[in-house]
């Protein structure tokens, strides 16, 4: 991980203020800041360009398209040599389906999050993966009943202030 440019509490509470709301308009984040709209764009770009703010997004309520299901699934390597992690990261980095997957430590060596449409799709998916060259020897599916919140944000400012 680069490091970019020394964060003071400015910085911080910008980042704060895009996370929470990245349609905000640069007066309303100067204004919330204490800055001066030009030096707070300044900043921003500065952030930008140090890859602190990688990009805006709309938040998306994906069950108001449809009953689509999420299924997080533990992924166990049979080798672990540097280059078959790479080949297992490119190869689902094309899955669309696959919204996130963190290399982890513990008893297996990837968590996936999958969205689907179903059981069907999703188990489509898997035996596609285990047909390929994926290099998967074992995986365990946790189906998601339940989605009681999903934080959009993350905490910055108490982990800073913990730091």
């Amino acid at each position: 991980m680069t490091l970019g440019p020394k964060l003071d509490r400015i910085d911080i509470n910008i980042l704060v203020q895009l996370q929470q709301s990245g349609r905000i308009t640069n007066v309303e984040l100067a204004d919330a800041v204490g800055l001066s709209p030009s030096p707070c764009l300044a900043r921003v770009k500065r952030l930008e360009k140090a890859g602190y703010i990688t990009g805006y997004g709309a938040q998306i309520n994906y069950q108001k398209l449809g009953d689509f299901m999420t299924v997080f699934t533990e992924v166990t390597l049979s080798e672990h040599r540097s280059g078959d992690f790479s080949r297992f990261e490119s190869k689902i980095r094309k899955i669309d389906e696959i919204v996130e997957c963190h290399l982890v430590s513990g008893g297996y060596d990837y968590l996936l999050k999958f969205i689907t449409v179903g059981v069907t799709h999703y188990q489509t998916i898997i035996e596609s993966m285990l047909e390929g060259d994926f290099g998967i020897e074992k995986y365990f599916s946790y189906i998601v009943i339940k989605t009681p919140f999903i934080k959009q944000h993350y905490p910055i400012q108490g982990l800073f202030e913990r730091g």
